[in-house]
């Protein structure tokens, strides 16, 4: 290589061949997250709440306990969408909440719901780690990045019959044409896609 010159640069199409994780996948990180290091139950909540509720890496960072109603098993979550997004409000099912009452009972005294040693928000490079490590320590054939979850989900409200403004809501998308990328897969591989998750670990 001549002197002076950079590396070639890596295309994601060169490191796998899509940007999307399966439900089957998702599940899998979350397992593989919650057997991993000191803080594996944390890390396995933040992968499912990432791909449950579509969410930029940013705005997962940002989420707070202020963010979160949760009483007698029900809850709700306000999402405040990052990139021009339009914030919304998205149910929190009964795993979710007793998941989210046992981390809270963790880490008392942060006001992030997924916080760092130093009770602040994580870093976003720390959530690209952890990502990028369940989905080493999953198995999974290709490298996994945080962004991925919430390509899936996407697509899996395709799968699940919701119609292209119900989605677009669920995302927080301002335009239409930044949904209709999710109606584009082939029925074949939307088959794959039709299964909603919950979150346990073992």
């Amino acid at each position: 290589m001549s002197q002076g010159k950079p590396p070639p640069k890596t295309y994601n199409k060169d490191k796998r061949e899509r940007e999307y994780l399966t439900p089957v996948e998702v599940e899998a990180l979350v397992q593989a997250a919650a057997n991993t290091g000191r803080h594996g139950f944390r890390d396995a909540l933040l992968i499912f709440m990432t791909y449950k509720h579509a969410l930029r890496v940013s705005e997962v960072t940002a989420l707070s306990w202020k963010d979160l109603t949760i009483s007698r098993g029900k809850g709700k979550v306000k999402i405040n969408r990052l990139k021009n997004g339009i914030p919304g409000e998205h149910p929190l099912s009964e795993d979710e909440t007793q998941a989210l009452s046992r981390l809270r009972k963790e880490y008392p005294q942060s006001e992030f719901v997924f916080c760092s040693e130093r009770l602040g928000p994580l870093s976003v490079n720390a959530v690209h780690k952890i990502v990028a490590r369940a989905g080493q320590e999953a198995g999974l054939k290709f490298s996994t990045h945080a962004h991925m979850l919430r390509h899936g989900r996407g697509y899996a409200l395709v799968a699940q019959g919701l119609a292209e403004g119900q989605i677009q809501t669920y995302l927080g998308h301002k335009k239409l044409q930044n949904t209709s990328l999710y109606s584009s897969m082939e029925k074949r591989k939307l088959k794959q896609m039709n299964r909603e998750i919950i979150f346990k670990t073992r």
